[in-house]
């Protein structure tokens, strides 16, 4: 993975519960930078940072993710003292996405994608679990009339409970009857051919050992960071093999709308 030093603040964007960032980098880019710090923590940069690089794999559309090394030092020009203490708590290493200027919200009114995208879209959220693609939240942007995905802080919930992780494995996403695409996702099964043979298990280890140590370091339930990361590998594979659940709920509930 790529990574780049900040080395400017642009402007906090404060619709984001973790205060988020535009920031400029060493290679003259401009990222939105999640930082480790914010309330959230570093499971939030964990599940921006797999399901992030899962979806390119599957050639889904995301802006670029690259990790983003951020000195405390960064602070001193910042005079909101708010900020300066998340940028002080996140020293190190955070994660960064190409900022897609003049980009604008997903309307559903306005925008409806055609069936085999809003299909994969939704069988890729039923498999990450994603919870943040409501209609009041859909986390989608709209640039140059092409749909892009951002913000996947908030999936891979599972990693919040791993004594119940293996459970989880085979279980429906019940919550994607309120994904904002279902209305439009009428080739699940199609989605699901064409997508789930992309995700080999070296794929999924290659992705997976992209985590920065410093990222996994105050979960208990692992002795270090490589088991820590092993079970992320076993969970997304493990889901894989058990993903007719998944894929039969996201078609039971679009055949909900017809």
């Amino acid at each position: 993975m790529k990574t780049v030093h900040a080395t400017r603040y642009i402007t906090p964007l404060r619709e984001g519960g973790s205060l988020p960032a535009v920031i400029e980098a060493d290679d003259d880019g401009m990222y939105v930078i999640k930082f480790r710090g914010a309330g959230q923590g570093p499971k939030a940069l964990i599940a921006e940072l797999v399901v992030g690089r899962l979806a390119q794999a599957l050639g889904l559309p995301m802006p670029d993710i690259v990790l983003v090394e951020l000195d405390r030092e960064f602070a001193r020009t910042e005079p909101d003292p708010e900020i300066q203490d998340l940028i002080r708590a996140s020293e190190g290493t955070n994660l960064g996405s190409d900022y897609l200027p003049g980009a604008i919200n997903y309307d559903p009114a306005a925008m409806q994608p055609d069936a085999e995208l809003a299909s994969r879209i939704v069988w890729f959220d039923a498999y990450t679990s994603n919870v943040d693609r409501t209609a009041r939240n859909p986390n989608l942007m709209v640039w140059h009339r092409k749909l892009y995905l951002i913000d996947h802080g908030a999936a891979l919930y599972f990693h919040h409970d791993w004594e119940n992780a293996g459970e989880a494995c085979g279980k429906p996403f019940v919550l994607i009857k309120d994904h904002v695409l279902l209305p439009f996702a009428s080739r699940i099964a199609d989605a699901d051919a064409a997508l789930a043979p992309l995700l080999t298990d070296a794929v999924i280890d290659s992705i997976v050992a992209q985590i920065p140590d410093s990222w996994l370091q105050t979960e208990p339930a692992f002795a270090d960071a490589t088991a820590y990361r092993s079970a992320y590998a076993s969970y997304l594979k493990r889901r894989l093999q058990l993903r007719e659940a998944f894929v039969q709920e996201a078609i039971r509930a679009h055949a909900a709308y017809l």
